[in-house]
Order: C-alpha cells, then sequence, then structure tokens
C-alpha cells in the first residue's frame, strides 16, 4: 500500500505518492489558484491527485490514506479560515470526503505536518518528544509526542508562533503584541534592521539593497552579519535571544529530546546554531542539566509531504 501527501501552500500545490518507509516515489505540483476560490482550489487537488495517479499507473485502491498540509488552523467541525487562501470557515473536511470517498482523509497544519515529517524522516528521527520550529515569513512550529502529532485537546496546540514572549514596537498579524512571530521570523529581521537604519545607523545592508530601505531582505542581514555589520549584528542578536527564551520556555514545558529549526531563515544555520544552546542554558530552569539537542531540519519541502502522507 502507499500513502499520499499533499502540501497545500499560497503560491503552490505539492503532491507525492509515499511509500511506507517515508520515501516520495512520485510528485506532481500546480499552482494555487487563489482567485477562483475555495471550490476551484478543491477541484485542482482532485485533479492533481488523480493525474499522479494515472501518470505512475497506481489505482487508487492502492491508497491507504490521503493527507493535506494547510497553513491554517482546522477547528473540529472541520472549518478552515486562511487569510492566505482567502477562505473563511470553509467545510474543508467535507469537501475532501466529497471529492475522495474512496479513502480516508486527514488534515493538519502545515507547519505540524512539516514536523511530523522531521519526526518520521528528517532531523528528529528517533525523538520521544521532537519540537519544529519553522521561521519563515512568519513562525510556526509543530509538536511530535512519541511518533503523534501533539494538537491539544480542542486541536488549537502547537501555536509555538503565536507564544508571546515579550513587548514589541509593533503587532503581530494576529492582533496580538509581543508574539514570537513578531521577533524571530524573516519578517521581524527585516522590521527591525530597518528600525535600525531609520533612525540614523549606517549600514551596509542599505548599499546591498540599492539605497532602497524598502529592498532589504533577511538574507542581506546575514550577510552583513558576517561582515560584522553593526545594524546586522545587533538585529541577529536580538533574533537569538528571543529564540533562545522561546525554546528555553519550551524546554521548561516540555523537555524534548531534540529542537529542530526549519523555514527558510534555517539557512543561515551557521550563525543561528552558534551560541544558542549556551544561551538556552542560562535561561532554563535546571542550568546544570542535560536538554534538547538543538538542531536545522533535513528534509525542506519534502518534510511537508512526507508528515501528511502519515497522518492519522
Amino acid at each position: 500500500m502507499y500513502f499520499i501527501g499533499v502540501d497545500i501552500g499560497g503560491t503552490g500545490i505539492q503532491a507525492g505518492v509515499v511509500n511506507q518507509d517515508g520515501k516520495i516515489l512520485f510528485r506532481k505540483e500546480c499552482s494555487t489558484d487563489i482567485k477562483n476560490g475555495f471550490e476551484k482550489i478543491m477541484n485542482d487537488i482532485n485533479t492533481l491527485v488523480r493525474e499522479l495517479l494515472y501518470e505512475n499507473k497506481i489505482d487508487i485502491d492502492e491508497i491507504e490514506s490521503i493527507g493535506f498540509g494547510v497553513p491554517s488552523f482546522i477547528n473540529k467541525r472541520g472549518l478552515v479560515t486562511c487569510v492566505n487562501l482567502g477562505w473563511s470557515e470553509v467545510e474543508f473536511m467535507d469537501a475532501l470526503r466529497e471529492r475522495f470517498p474512496e479513502v480516508s482523509v486527514y488534515a493538519e497544519n502545515d507547519a505540524t505536518v512539516a514536523a511530523l515529517g522531521e519526526a518520521i524522516l528528517g532531523s528528529m528521527k528517533g525523538s520521544k518528544v521532537g519540537v519544529l520550529y519553522t521561521l519563515g515569513t512568519g513562525v510556526g512550529g509543530g509538536i511530535i509526542i512519541n511518533g503523534k502529532v501533539f494538537t491539544g485537546a480542542n486541536g488549537m496546540g502547537s501555536e509555538i508562533g503565536h507564544v508571546v514572549i515579550g513587548d514589541n514596537y509593533f503587532d503581530c498579524n494576529c492582533g496580538k503584541n509581543g508574539c514570537l512571530e513578531t521577533f524571530c521570523s524573516a519578517t521581524a529581521i527585516i522590521k527591525h534592521a530597518q528600525k535600525l537604519i531609520q533612525e540614523g545607523r549606517e549600514s551596509v545592508i542599505l548599499d546591498m539593497a540599492d539605497g532602497k530601505i524598502e529592498n532589504i531582505d533577511a538574507k542581506m542581514v546575514f550577510d552583513s552579519y558576517r561582515e560584522g555589520d553593526c545594524v546586522a549584528v545587533d538585529t541577529i542578536k536580538r533574533f537569538k535571544l528571543y529564540l533562545s527564551k522561546a525554546m528555553a520556555n519550551m524546554i521548561n514545558t516540555l523537555d524534548p529530546d531534540i529542537i529542530s529549526i526549519g523555514g527558510g531563515v534555517s539557512r543561515a544555520s551557521d550563525i543561528i546554531l552558534d551560541g544558542l544552546k549556551d544561551s538556552i542554558r542560562e535561561q532554563i530552569l535546571y542550568k546544570k542539566e542535560d536538554f534538547a539537542k538543538i538542531v536545522c531540519a533535513t528534509l525542506g519541502a519534502d518534510a511537508g509531504i512526507i508528515g501528511a502522507a502519515f497522518l492519522r
């Protein structure tokens, strides 16, 4: 038997046929047609999956289940609200069952699904308690306990990007102030570098951006950090301080054996991991005891497909 994992993103949808060992055997993708609404996206997913099977001579009866990663929270009634996709309480699970009546269908938040993928085949393989932080435009994450997704009693758990970690000078997109997302995302890195430059600090970051502050991206900040640029150094130090605070809180709460860092920001792993454990140790309760390994995710975009395929 095979499994299918589908990773739904804001610009593209990826689907893969996965075997029992977690290997992606075949894959196919299509664009996310947001402008034509929910039904069009669901029809495109149906077409994508069935073409994937047809092109690789696999019958739907050979599929154990289909899992979906969605960039949103799925409530207990199977409804999804997702600003990025233009969905407001759409009947997501019912729509899946209608289109795939032959198999069992499952769905979870995309970051949680990625965490499951990393636990099955990637950086958190073999862990009893693993936590993934996905640092990108925002901050997401997932918690895997004994090989199973943890989302809490009402499905709202693992929203680790929205743990309030301190006061900030701008609010999170969720409406709160102080979410981890506003300190440790690529967006937060950009905003802080821009703020320091607007306050009159000189920086080579602005030169990299052709003198246009709105062109600054996170990679420029990390590249400038390597050159010792003061704005970049202060920005990344702040980012790492709050990341270590969040991880220390997670260690004090769950005591995971592995914490993995994924997302686009993790490409600067040499900078992020340097000294991070020392900073975490300063903030955990039991400072002399062993605590979680801090690693970087290894599966990249494949984590979403693999994790979705193994949802149960």
